[in-house]
């Protein structure tokens, strides 16, 4: 849990804390390179993935990890 307000909790903040510990784990165990997978809701719906989903993407990229 990234975030104290239960309201907070999908927000692209708490996203971007939370990749930059997997950046932070991925560094330590020596992994340079991720491949991503985003998916969005599809169908009727939106067909892009949501703000967290994006922030946490730049967040990984930010830290130096390889994106493929």
């Amino acid at each position: 849990m990234k975030v104290k307000a239960d309201r907070d909790e999908a927000s692209p903040y708490a996203a971007m804390l939370a990749a930059q510990d997997v950046a932070e784990r991925c560094k330590a165990l020596s992994i340079n390179a991720l491949h991503i997978k985003l998916r969005a809701t599809g169908g009727t719906k939106t067909k892009t993935p949501g703000p967290g989903a994006q922030s946490a993407l730049r967040a990984l990229a930010r830290s130096g990890i390889k994106i493929g």
